[in-house]
C-alpha cells in the first residue's frame, strides 16, 4: 500500500461522538499518524437534485440543506462531500451555516433527535466532472468513486445523505459484515 492510498470504514462517521471528541474524520487519521482537515465551501438551503431528493424521500425540487465540504488527506484534497438534510430536520440549525460543528454533524443530529441506526452506502466508479477533477487536483481520464450513503433513524426515515466523491486511486473502501 502507498502512503497515499488511504483505507477507511464508514461506522466511525455513523456514530455520534461524546462530548469534548473530534469528529471522526480528524480522530481516523491522527490515530494513523496522518493529518485529516477540511473546508467547507457552502452550507444552506438548496434545491435537491434528483438522486438526493429520491434518497431523502423528499419531492423533486424540495429544499433540503446542505453541507458541501473539499476533505484533506495531509494536505491533499482527497474527497468532496455533500452532506444532505431534509429541511424539517436540518433548517434553522447549525447543519444550514458554516461554522464547524464539533464532535462533527452526525452528533448534532444525535442532539436534535434524529440518531443514525442504519445506513445503506452504493457505491460507483465514473469518470470525474471537469469541476471535481480540479478540486481533486486529478486528472479528467483518472477515474472517481461517488458513495452514496443514506442513514436512516430509528423510525426508518432518511434524515442524512452524503454524496461523496474521491479519487479511485487513493482509495481502499472496507465493509466489516457481522450477519445475525
Amino acid at each position: 500500500m502507498s502512503s497515499v492510498e488511504w483505507v477507511s470504514t464508514s461506522a466511525p462517521y455513523l456514530t455520534p461522538r461524546e462530548r469534548g471528541q473530534q469528529d471522526a474524520w480528524s480522530t481516523e487519521t491522527s490515530a494513523k499518524g496522518r493529518r485529516g482537515s477540511q473546508r467547507i465551501v457552502h452550507a444552506g438551503e438548496v434545491t435537491a437534485p434528483a438522486e438526493i431528493a429520491e434518497a431523502l424521500g423528499v419531492e423533486q425540487g424540495a429544499a433540503v440543506v446542505v453541507r458541501r465540504r473539499i476533505m484533506y488527506l495531509d494536505e491533499r484534497p482527497c474527497e468532496l462531500t455533500d452532506t444532505y438534510y431534509p429541511l424539517p430536520v436540518a433548517g434553522g440549525t447549525r447543519l444550514a451555516g458554516t461554522a464547524k460543528i464539533p464532535g462533527g454533524a452526525v452528533t448534532l443530529l444525535a442532539e436534535l433527535g434524529y440518531v443514525g441506526v442504519r445506513a445503506r452506502e452504493d457505491v460507483t466508479a465514473r469518470l470525474p466532472s471537469t469541476e471535481e477533477a480540479a478540486a481533486l487536483e486529478t486528472e479528467l481520464l483518472q477515474p472517481v468513486l461517488q458513495l452514496l450513503r443514506i442513514t436512516f433513524d430509528t423510525h426508518d426515515r432518511p434524515v442524512q445523505a452524503d454524496r461523496i466523491v474521491m479519487s479511485a486511486q487513493l482509495q481502499r473502501l472496507r465493509y466489516d459484515v457481522r450477519i445475525g
